[in-house]
């Protein structure tokens, strides 16, 4: 059982549960107290120890019910008296012949496999399968093509290489039992297929979103399909979680210092160095602030949505952001999008500025004329847009202002740079007062454009 715990686990986390090593050993430790026997109980166990939301407790009881739909290995199970086991583990016990006592019993000199199949014993079928299955190590099966090299493994570790050799000595010696061991070969194989499918659906649930988000992370953003846009938008929370969990940490240890041990002796040196009195050193951060500048235009609505859902998911991190959306005239977004949620914030969004055509002249003359009093020597601003201003006067004297006010300027563009400066582009004069200027077509490289300048305040 111990090892079919182990398989669950792994299943867990394929469907979204995460199982720590604490947790699970936890988990091991209720199922010892509680005993197998009552499935039920089990299940609750399991639940209880190890689903922290409803979501999650939903998920793992579809997955115990799949997982312990059939029966465990045959060396998990509890032993039978010891006088009536069997010596041969692959040998069925003698109640599992056929009731049709025309048949008689499987003749002598057959395989284990052979003479499993012939009995026609559902359950000591099924438990064989089980134990193959676990020798096969089912529970690696990531991809869907994988299907056939499994099922030959577990009919190899149940031995089809013998069952073979006893169907062609039978072809010739008995037709009759020949075909009706082929015909209950073809159920076997039947019933490894649903096996291994089953085995699938359980372990390479992980593999498979891994796999998705990968593709996903990747994919330009300008040109996702609007029935992928959820699972994109799931992907850029999770991104921020991230974020979240690797640059909180170290903002909290800052808060709290680092144990200064010098001054620590120093101090309690009245008392034999016993440390009554302890001293902190602490190193000045700046606090992270961000002004995010983001063109709502056709032609990157798309990419400012996913990128304003990123920004506003770090409230852990930066502790001030202000976001502002334009196309021909800008407008501050942020209380848009900390009360709605990301479908309505950026439908309220794009029907006051967005899919027009761009003009970045007079949104930055916009955004000069009403906030530029936002910005400070710890701002760091970030402009997302693709630079084409419609052959439009760009102000570049004004994004000058805007670098000298601020900490850093970043912009993220998310056209390829070998389209910069061609046509209406004026990236190549904009880029002359940016601190950094980055390609940003995919989430991937939105998450490492976010990463590095949060880290600059770490």
């Amino acid at each position: 059982m111990r090892e079919n715990l182990h398989r669950f686990f792994r299943a867990a986390r394929g469907v979204g549960v995460h199982v720590s090593p604490a947790e699970s050993i936890d988990a091991m430790r209720a199922v010892a107290q509680v005993g197998i026997s009552d499935r039920a109980v089990l299940r609750d166990a399991l639940l209880l120890t190890l689903a922290k939301s409803q979501d999650e407790k939903l998920a793992l009881g579809d997955c115990f019910d799949l997982f312990f739909s059939q029966p465990e290995p045959r060396q998990d199970q509890p032993e039978a008296g010891e006088d009536d086991a069997p010596q041969d583990s692959g040998q069925p016990p003698s109640s599992g012949a056929p009731s049709d006592a025309g048949e008689g019993q499987p003749p002598e000199g057959l395989g284990p496999l052979a003479q499993m199949l012939l009995s026609q014993d559902r359950n000591t079928i099924a438990a064989a399968i089980a134990s193959a299955s676990g020798a096969a190590s089912l529970s690696d099966i990531r991809y869907s093509t994988q299907r056939g090299i499994f099922s030959s493994r577990i009919l190899d570790a149940m031995g089809l290489q013998r069952l073979r050799d006893d169907l062609d000595g039978l072809t010739a010696t008995n037709p009759s039992l020949a075909e009706r061991l082929r015909a209950a070969l073809d159920a076997l194989r039947e019933a490894v297929r649903d096996t291994v499918s089953q085995g699938l659906a359980l372990y390479a649930r992980e593999e498979a979103e891994n796999l998705r988000n990968e593709i996903l992370r990747n994919a330009p953003l300008a040109r996702i399909e609007r029935r992928q846009v959820a699972e994109m938008r799931a992907l850029i929370r999770q991104i921020a979680h991230r974020l979240r969990e690797r640059y909180s940490k170290p903002r909290k240890r800052q808060r709290r210092g680092h144990l200064d041990v010098r001054r620590t002796l120093r101090r309690n040196a009245a008392w034999g160095g016993v440390p009554f009195l302890t001293a902190w050193k602490r190193k000045h951060r700046d606090r992270p602030k961000i002004v995010a500048l983001c063109d709502v235009s056709g032609s990157v609505a798309q990419v400012s949505d996913f990128f304003l859902l990123l920004i506003h998911s770090l409230h852990e991190v930066v502790d001030d952001v202000r976001s502002f959306a334009f196309s021909s005239h800008l407008i501050e977004v942020s209380r848009i999008l900390e009360s709605k949620s990301p479908e309505e914030a950026m439908s309220e969004i794009m029907s006051k500025v967005g899919f027009g055509s761009s003009d970045y002249g007079s949104s930055l003359l916009d955004f000069e004329k009403e906030f530029m009093s936002t910005l400070t020597p710890h701002t760091t601003v970030i402009v997302l847009g693709d630079a084409r201003s419609n052959n439009l006067d760009p102000r570049a004297d004004i994004l000058r202002r805007i670098s000298d006010r601020s900490k850093r300027l970043v912009w993220l563009n998310p056209e390829g740079r070998l389209a910069w400066g061609f046509g209406d582009s004026e990236m190549p004069r904009y880029a002359t007062f940016c601190t950094v200027v980055r390609q940003c077509a995919t989430a991937h490289q939105l998450e490492r454009a976010v990463s590095d300048i949060v880290a600059t305040y770490q």
